[in-house]
Parts: C-alpha cells; sequence; structure tokens
C-alpha cells in the first residue's frame, strides 16, 4: 500500500476489536479480587511469552531451535494471543525488518503514523493474506498452514478454558482484558519503540531502546538492539536490561527444549553513536 493511498478497514474486524474493548470495561462490574488480578496477570504474561518467544524469537527470526512438537506447541500458545496465524505474523515481520521505516514497510509510525503503526494495519484489508514465499521454512509443515488457516481456534479454546475452570469474572480478567493490554503491549512496539526511547545503535531504521516497553513486553523493548541483531535470541544483552523472554529461553534450553539460541553479535561495520538521553 502506498503511504498516499487512505487505508480500507474491514467492518468486521473494527466491530471484533471495537466490542473486545467495550467489553474489557465490564471488569469494573465484577467485585475485585486479588485472585482475578492474578488471573489477569498470569494469562497476560503467558501469551505475552508465546508472542515474544514464539511469534517473534522463533518464527520470525528463528533465534532458537525447537524439535516438531514443542514448535505446534509454542505456535498454539502464541496464538491463543489472538494475533492471527504463525506463518501470517512472521511472513509480515520479515518485510518488516527488509524495509524498516521505508515506503514498503508494513508500519512504520515515522510514514504512515502512529494510528497506523499501532493498530490500523492489523484490521486493515491491505495484510490480509501473507507472502507465503517468504515463510517456506516453515509452510513446509502441515500443521502450521492448517494453524494459520484456523488462526482464531487456540485463542477461542484458551477463552473457553478460562470461562470453565474461572467463571464469568475470571473469563472478564483473564481473557477479555488481558487480550486488550496484550494486544496494545505488542503493537507498542510498532509503533512506541520506534518513536520514544535511546538509540544506542546507528541502525538504518528509527528504532529506539525503552525501559518501559521492555517491562511491559518481556525484553522486547529493546527494539534497536534488535534492530542490529536480529537473528539474537537476547535483546537486552546488558545485565540490567531486563529480557525476561530471553532469562525463559534459558531454562528451556537446560531441559533441551529449546536449542541452539543464537547470540547476541553486533556487525564489525556498525558505528556505535554515543547514548542519546531517553526521550519515554
Amino acid at each position: 500500500m502506498s503511504a498516499n493511498q487512505p487505508p480500507a478497514y474491514r467492518v468486521g474486524a473494527v466491530w471484533a476489536f471495537g466490542l473486545l474493548h467495550l467489553a474489557a470495561v465490564g471488569v469494573v462490574l465484577s467485585p475485585f479480587s486479588w485472585s482475578l488480578v492474578a488471573w489477569f496477570a498470569g494469562s497476560y504474561f503467558l501469551r505475552m511469552f508465546g508472542v515474544t518467544a514464539g511469534y517473534h524469537r522463533y518464527f520470525s527470526h528463528r533465534s532458537y531451535k525447537l524439535r516438531r512438537v514443542p514448535q505446534f506447541l509454542m505456535a498454539c500458545l502464541a496464538q491463543t494471543s489472538a494475533q492471527k496465524g504463525v506463518l501470517w505474523w512472521a511472513s509480515h515481520h520479515r518485510v518488516h525488518h527488509r524495509h524498516s521505516d521505508k515506503e514498503d514497510d508494513v508500519h512504520s509510525p515515522l510514514l504512515r503514523g502512529f494510528w497506523w503503526a499501532h493498530v490500523g494495519w492489523v484490521i486493515a484489508n491491505d495484510y490480509d493474506d501473507y507472502d507465503a514465499k517468504l515463510v517456506t521454512d516453515f509452510s513446509r509443515y502441515p500443521e502450521l498452514v492448517w494453524l494459520t488457516r484456523w488462526h482464531f481456534a487456540p485463542a477461542v479454546l484458551f477463552a473457553a478454558l478460562v470461562l470453565a475452570v474461572g467463571g464469568l469474572n475470571a473469563f472478564l480478567w483473564g481473557f477479555v482484558l488481558s487480550t486488550v493490554v496484550l494486544y496494545h503491549g505488542t503493537f507498542s512496539i510498532n509503533s512506541l519503540a520506534h518513536l520514544f526511547g535511546s538509540r544506542r545503535f546507528d541502525t538504518p531504521d528509527a528504532s529506539r531502546n525503552n525501559f518501559w516497553l521492555a517491562l511491559v513486553t518481556m525484553g522486547e523493548g529493546w527494539h534497536n538492539n534488535h534492530h542490529i541483531s536480529a537473528s539474537s535470541c537476547r535483546q537486552g544483552f546488558r545485565w540490567w536490561e531486563l529480557d525476561c523472554t530471553f532469562y525463559l529461553l534459558k531454562v528451556l534450553s537446560w531441559v533441551r527444549i529449546a536449542r541452539d539460541l543464537r547470540p547476541f553479535r553486533v556487525p564489525s561495520r556498525t558505528r556505535k553513536p554515543d547514548l542519546e538521553k531517553t526521550t519515554a
């Protein structure tokens, strides 16, 4: 889509997105309890791990290895976030890295504004499909093709499980509210992480490191680090750069579930500018 071409939005997607946000307001009608907060936090961080370790570091960048069954289970966990299929997610993310903050970037806030980068591109018609040629490494697995086609199934099953185990209030906190917050946590990397923060590396894009985004996304906020070494399994590579996704993957590597975690490497040609003061 050209930067000057107005997007066409899918009515169904807009309504679904809006109604989910409206339903999230329903938490104010439920009696408060710390157990409901636990449902929210547990559901949020479990599925955020699916997004960061699954959609992003594994399916998009292959920063570590999984055998076939753990690979399928990681895909299922990622898709409980209701952010479409793993092949769709990985394909579009690979386009983003090829053209970051340039004309063909699917979600650059610099070229198309905050709204488009944050959520507009997800609910627009323009990117309903994905380029299967960009994910031939994973599209050879029929179970992943099937899962991408029926991308809503893991999220529906997860929602039903929360409702069955915890009841209506747990459903509102542990699925509806946590899904809405999970959306905006994930989307903030596409939008805010290209606008606010510090730049350790002089990358050709506008990626930035942001401590607060790293907290809510389990390490994805070290976005400038990621753009200089996209295939690295670790994004927070200094001791104080909290990267909970990497820590959990490290634990999984100890029991040989995750294997061959790829290290952080900076290209020798890269210039390291002085650290800018954070703007966030």
